[in-house]
């Protein structure tokens, strides 16, 4: 094998790692995306019950706990999200590199 093709290989099998990592890493962000919209939903109901009037100290307890848990799977997922640009990044310099080999 000659160099360059050694070479081309050394990429293509970094794009393949990076690849399954954006893979994984979608993944989880899906995961966060699905626990944020079910947590928004328990907000709103929460958020209507307190509007119909008088409501147990424990909903208004439950609505703050949601929405404490809610900012920090936006965090999660924020960073999650800024993990997933940084992959994409490195495949998209691959593939510079594999079209210039």
């Amino acid at each position: 094998m000659t160099d360059a093709s050694h070479a081309r290989v050394e990429l293509l099998e970094r794009r393949l790692s990076l690849v399954v990592a954006l893979s994984g890493l979608n993944a989880e962000a899906l995961k966060w995306t699905q626990l944020l919209g079910a947590i928004e939903m328990d907000i709103q109901r929460m958020e209507l019950e307190l509007g119909r009037g008088s409501a147990p100290e424990q909903l208004v307890q439950d609505l703050h706990s949601a929405e404490t848990s809610a900012a920090s799977i936006r965090t999660a997922l924020s960073e999650c999200e800024e993990r997933i640009a940084a992959a994409e990044r490195q495949v998209d310099e691959v593939d510079r590199l594999l079209a210039a080999a």
